[in-house]
C-alpha cells in the first residue's frame, strides 16, 4: 500500500480504539480482524443499542457504523459518538448509499461514507485521512453496472419484495424487473 501526504499512520495516533458497528456479523467479524492487524484496538457491535452501550463505556477514536442496523439507525450511534468524543472519526458504511444519507452522516459528524462492500484498505484511508484534504478516490470502486443493481435490489426489498410495486416505483416493465432480479450481482 502506498501512503500518500494525505492519510496518517495508525501509530501516529495516542488512542487506537476503533468501534465497528455493523448487523452483518461475518463481514464485521472480517473487517475487525483485518483492522486489528493494522494496529487498532476493536471493539464489536452488532445494533444499536449495543453501538451506544460501547460508546458510553470507551468513547473510541474512531468508529466504522452501517447506517441500516436491525434495531434501528445507525446516525443515532454517530450522534452518541460525537456527543462524548467530538474528536472522533466516524465513516459511515452501507450497502444503500445515496446522496440524502450522505449528508445527513456527513451533519452528524462522520469524516466519510463508504458503500458496500468495502474492504479494510478502504476503511483505514477513510479513517486514516487528513480531514482538511480532498480524500483519494477509492481504489476497486463499484462498477456502474453493480451500482444499479445495489440500487434496483435497495428498492425491491423497501417495496417488500414485491416485483409489480417495484417495477412501477422503478418505472420499468415487470418482466424486465424480474430478469433483472434472476441474475447474480455485477462484479
Amino acid at each position: 500500500m502506498v501512503t500518500t501526504n494525505t492519510t496518517k499512520n495508525i501509530n501516529e495516533f495516542e488512542d487506537k480504539s476503533l468501534l465497528i458497528v455493523d448487523d452483518d456479523n461475518p463481514f464485521r467479524e472480517r473487517l475487525a480482524r483485518a483492522m486489528e492487524k493494522k494496529g487498532f484496538n476493536v471493539s464489536q457491535a452488532e445494533g444499536v443499542k449495543k453501538g451506544i452501550h460501547c460508546v458510553k463505556i470507551q468513547k473510541p477514536a474512531f468508529a466504522v457504523v452501517d447506517l441500516r442496523l436491525g434495531d434501528g439507525n445507525g446516525l443515532e450511534v454517530v450522534k452518541e459518538i460525537q456527543n462524548s468524543n467530538s474528536r472522533s472519526r466516524v465513516v459511515m458504511l452501507t450497502g444503500y448509499g445515496n446522496i440524502p444519507t450522505a449528508v445527513a452522516a456527513i451533519k452528524e459528524g462522520a469524516i466519510d461514507y463508504l458503500a458496500k462492500p468495502a474492504d479494510a484498505d478502504d476503511v483505514e484511508r477513510a479513517l486514516l485521512a487528513n480531514p482538511n484534504e480532498k480524500a483519494a478516490p477509492p481504489e476497486n470502486p463499484m462498477s456502474a453496472d453493480r451500482v444499479k443493481w445495489e440500487h434496483i435490489h435497495r428498492v425491491f426489498e423497501l417495496c417488500n419484495r414485491n416485483v409489480s410495486e417495484t417495477a412501477r416505483r422503478l418505472k420499468m416493465h415487470r418482466r424486465t424487473l424480474q430478469r433483472i432480479l434472476s441474475k447474480r450481482s455485477p462484479k
